[in-house]
């Protein structure tokens, strides 16, 4: 009995080691588990020199921002130019329109640019009409009309009038009929017509009368850019002449615009210069094209290893700590510079495709482009901020700018209903009595001016002193403006900037943790240059997801 018992408790005995040891077992290699977490979440969050004291790995992602942003700028100047030429052209020829078909233009905007008189209205269509007939002999440019076939595409004049009315102010009587009727006579080139044959039988209805348009389509050729040694454009520029009479208030006002569409010239021929080569220009924009795409992926990865590492970190804080990780830890490892550089990397391989079409005459959406490109090159040289703030001096800036962002939005809700109010108040009281109140958007601008200190005498004055109690009203709406918004709302702004500066750094100072997550890392007391972080290095980024994949199956397989 004695030797079967001293033969059961060595059986107990074996049994229990190996439980002992399985648990000693499981808790190093739980800690191991909790430091590569640590060791993988630090690295992730350490700057370019950094990573490579840990892993010897280049900086390359730095490196290729660093050329994205020479390559883009070159390439923003370069259509820059090339778009100021397009402006230039357009901006003189609508100068030249307006000298060449308004009679007795001068240099004196088209605000005050009006006719009075029946005879003067009369006089200026058939002004239009005369120089348009006569465009081959007076134009310095090389404008033509337009041809459709054979045929020239002829001027329009339409006249806009009300159908039927008869108005009498001297009895206070009037009846009118709103539906609006439209005349239009067609006047087509190199006819010799004068007013008397266009418009014996086009009778304007001046009190019936909204407007008199005349329309029509002139031909040029921007060769400016052959001394760039750029294949010239071809534009076609619908000229609209518009005499207004909907305020019916004996003042009828003349504008004249142009809409201009840009097109490939059918046939071309240029000597005695080299052309600039568009393959080269092509290639050029080529290769931004694939830089950018390389920056997007690099990018997009760090993103993706950033919320891995958050869904990770997630798991082990509900599991080990049986706590929910907070949305501000969360946001943490969502990188705003990364979504920034992504989003100007789309930006500019859109821009540069329409670029790409643009010099190879596909396409002439200027505009389009400028706003692809020179969004897409703002938001880059924003993102080169990112290396800045891994200097503690400037680190402080970005720190400051990122913290105070929620209350800095916060604020200016509360201060934009306030705006809003003065804005609807300043245009249904002002407007009537002073020019910089007569639309929402412009009493808007005259405020924010006034915010800033800008314009602040001439609102004053300008205010017309008809009314009395309108003018005392203005005086009091303007002050309280300029009192609420210069010194309140905008030192409570500058103290909200200010508060947030001086807690960043007392706590760079104090290199006290802010957070769970920062309470997490200030455990991990290696040093980039140890060497422990090469051990963690995994071979690939699908290695990663595997191996994580690979955890997640062994913890569901020991709990079931």
């Amino acid at each position: 009995m004695q030797e079967s018992s001293d033969n059961e408790y060595n059986e107990y005995d074996t049994d229990a080691t190996p439980s002992w040891a399985e648990h000693q077992h499981h808790s190093v290699e739980e800690l191991d588990n909790v430091e590569s977490l640590r060791r993988k979440i630090k690295y992730y969050f350490m700057n370019p020199c950094e990573k490579y004291h840990a892993r010897g790995r280049k900086p390359w992602k730095l490196l290729l921002q660093i050329v994205k942003i020479a390559i883009i700028t070159i390439q923003l100047m370069s259509f820059g130019l090339s778009n100021q030429m397009v402006v230039t052209f357009k901006e003189e020829n609508l100068m030249t329109f307006r000298h060449l078909f308004l009679k007795d233009y001068a240099h004196r905007g088209m605000e005050t640019y009006a006719i009075y008189t029946r005879k003067d209205v009369y006089d200026h269509i058939d002004y239009v009409i005369e120089q348009y007939e006569l465009l081959h002999n007076i134009t310095t440019g090389n404008h033509e009309y337009e041809k459709i076939g054979a045929a020239y595409t002829p001027l329009s004049l339409c006249q806009e009038y009300y159908r039927n009315g008869t108005i009498y102010p001297g009895n206070e009587t009037f009846e009118i009929d709103a539906q609006v009727q439209t005349d239009c006579v067609e006047v087509y080139p190199k006819k010799n017509l004068s007013q008397w044959e266009v418009l014996p039988k086009y009778e304007l209805h001046f009190k019936r009368m909204l407007s008199v348009r005349i329309t029509f389509v002139l031909k040029a050729i921007n060769l400016q850019t052959v001394r760039h040694r750029e294949l010239p454009d071809c534009y076609d520029f619908t000229v609209i002449i518009t005499f207004d009479n909907q305020v019916h208030s004996g003042r009828i006002t003349v504008d004249l615009e142009n809409d201009v569409d840009i097109n490939e010239c059918r046939d071309w021929k240029v000597t005695g210069a080299a052309a600039k080569s568009i393959f080269l220009t092509v290639l050029f924009d080529c290769l931004i094209i694939i830089t950018c795409i390389t920056s997007l992926t690099l990018c997009t990865r760090s993103v993706i290893s950033g919320i891995l590492l958050q869904s990770e970190y997630s798991i082990y804080c509900r599991d080990h700590c049986s706590k929910k990780v907070p949305l501000s830890d969360k946001l943490e490892f969502v990188n705003g510079w990364y979504i920034l550089i992504i989003a100007s990397d789309t930006l500019t391989i859109i821009g540069s495709i329409l670029k790409m079409e643009i010099q190879t005459k596909v396409l002439t959406s200027y505009d389009v482009c400028s706003i692809f490109l020179g969004t897409g090159t703002m938001f880059v040289w924003i993102g080169a901020l990112r290396y800045m703030g891994y200097f503690r001096k400037y680190n402080i800036l970005i720190l400051t700018l990122r913290a105070a962002f929620p209350n800095v939005i916060r604020f200016l809700c509360c201060a934009g209903i306030i705006y809003l109010s003065y804005c609807f108040c300043g245009w249904i009281v002002l407007g009537p009595y002073h020019e910089k109140f007569r639309t929402l958007n412009t009493v808007s601008e005259c405020l924010f001016s006034l915010i800033n200190g800008d314009d602040m005498f001439p609102t004053f004055m300008n205010m017309k002193h008809k009314s009395s109690l309108v003018w005392v009203f203005s005086r009091v709406y303007l002050y309280t403006f300029v009192s609420l918004f210069i010194y309140m709302i905008l030192s409570l702004f500058i103290t909200i900037i200010t508060d947030t500066y001086d807690t960043i750094k007392q706590q760079q100072q104090s290199e006290t943790p802010t957070s769970e997550l920062h309470k997490f890392l200030s455990l991990c007391k290696d040093l980039p240059n140890s060497g422990v972080y090469r051990l963690n290095e995994t071979s690939s980024f699908l290695d990663c997801c595997l191996n994580r994949c690979r955890r997640h199956q062994d913890r569901l397989t020991s709990e079931a």
